[in-house]
């Protein structure tokens, strides 16, 4: 199913976090321009987690899944199940710092954020886009929207 306008900013993020995945899978394939030893895998992935996921799953949760919250009971649980992902990355992927067993951590971090994407892409994004209505769709992606320009500017604003 072609991606609404709404949700394709997700979507792409979602090709990021697909590519940190994979990344920090053991035995993961060279990447060209990204890290290859585990502490270049788990400082990137840290970054990423900052400047990138962090950002995706506050638009998921104060913006996305509020307006499809109470659509239908498959949404909703779905919605339950993935806020409970996020929880799981906001607590393991700042942990890889200090982790002892990086190896083995990163990697369940890698299956477990490639199952989530998957997730929301093959059926979170499609149901969202056949339950919600296109006024409901353009609001979300113009809070979205804002939702960047404010982050791009709390960013310059603390790196002044």
């Amino acid at each position: 199913m072609k991606r609404h306008n709404a949700i394709v900013k997700l979507s792409r993020d979602n090709q990021k976090g697909l590519m940190l995945a994979q990344l920090l899978k053991k035995n993961a394939p060279k990447y060209k321009g990204l890290p290859e030893e585990p502490i270049g895998k788990r400082n990137y992935a840290l970054e990423t987690f900052e400047k990138d996921l962090t950002q995706h799953f506050e638009d998921e949760e104060k913006i996305l899944f509020p307006s499809a919250k109470g659509k239908s009971k498959e949404c909703d649980d779905l919605i339950d199940e993935l806020i409970n992902e996020h929880k799981f990355f906001y607590e393991k992927i700042p942990a890889l710092e200090n982790s002892p067993n990086l190896i083995n951590e990163m990697d369940l971090i890698g299956h477990r954020l490639e199952e989530h994407i998957r997730k929301e892409e093959r059926i979170l994004f499609n149901l969202i886009q056949e339950l919600l209505t296109e006024d409901e769709l353009i609001i979300i992606k113009s809070k979205i929207e804002q939702s960047r320009k404010d982050f791009l500017k709390s960013c310059k604003t603390n790196s002044a």
